[in-house]
């Protein structure tokens, strides 16, 4: 398997990949593999100004696996993620400011994203990335073993009281109506790595007081996300960035959301529930 070159980004997570362009994306059989294995090893890929229009995204994410479908889209395999009126999930994506996993509350959560900004905030709008491998590699023997049994309760309704702490009736309905899971604190996946499993759904700690539970889930939040720890990119037009979904939390940082900013999201189906 040939080599990519890289360039790191952060001291705990992400590579920027040097050189390819969008025909080798497409073309090269050795890339996908290649990617697929950087991406396991550094959670975020970055290609810089690559330039890749909707119709070549979705050949290259076909090329990495299978990809969800959003019916409501123009392209169904890709999500645009923008305050637009008309946006289908305008109301959801404030939520995104909020450190989460995607599909937490999925049966299965998705495996990696793929995003390209096609127009960019003016200031800020910039997306943070942590790694929960990193998070669980650094606890104490005392907290790992501690850790190993508990469990979490992920709900809808817990992300989006964020954005709307005080909801209408019909969103309360609306949100009950969405999956509950029920989730291992420790994930450990099936290639024998383990990673914390933490973010804006988590709601409660099974068998704790809820306060204490929450305590300590905001506590482990903190330290996974300190400033060292976390690559923050501030996007270009035409910028596109991979990450490993099972392996990191994400959020956006805060915009004007009066003003025009919008990302092309493709989603790769998981093969991993979280265990």
């Amino acid at each position: 398997m040939p080599t990519l070159a890289t360039k790191k980004l952060a001291d705990t997570i992400g590579v920027e990949v040097l050189d390819v362009d969008v025909e080798r994306l497409l073309t090269d059989e050795t890339v996908p593999g290649a990617l697929l294995d950087l991406l396991e090893q550094h959670s975020v890929l970055l290609f810089r100004q690559l330039h890749i229009d909707d119709d070549a995204q979705v050949k290259f994410c076909r090329r990495l696996g299978e990809l969800a479908l959003f019916p409501k889209y123009r392209i169904p395999e890709i999500m645009e993620i923008s305050f637009e009126p008309d946006n289908p999930n305008r109301e959801y994506f404030a939520s995104n400011d909020y450190w989460h996993i995607d599909g937490a509350l999925d049966e299965i959560p998705a495996k990696a994203s793929v995003l390209s900004a096609r127009v960019t905030a003016a200031e800020g709008g910039e997306t943070e990335f942590a790694s929960t491998y990193a998070a669980y590699d650094a606890l104490t023997d005392e907290e790992k073993e501690r850790f190993a049994t508990l469990r979490v309760v992920h709900t809808f309704e817990a992300i989006q009281r964020l954005t709307y702490p005080d909801p209408t009736p019909e969103q309360i309905q609306e949100w009950a109506s969405r999956a509950v899971r029920e989730l291992p604190l420790v994930w450990e996946h099936d290639s024998g790595r383990r990673s914390l499993v933490f973010g804006a759904t988590a709601s409660h700690i099974v068998g704790l007081d809820v306060d204490e539970g929450r305590k300590l889930l905001a506590d482990l939040e903190s330290r996974a996300t300190a400033d060292d720890l976390v690559y923050r990119h501030e996007w270009s037009e035409g910028d596109m960035v991979i990450w490993d979904n099972t392996g990191l939390v994400h959020r956006a940082c805060p915009f004007d959301r009066g003003k025009p900013r919008r990302m092309h999201r493709s989603t790769l189906l998981g093969t991993e529930a979280i265990s």
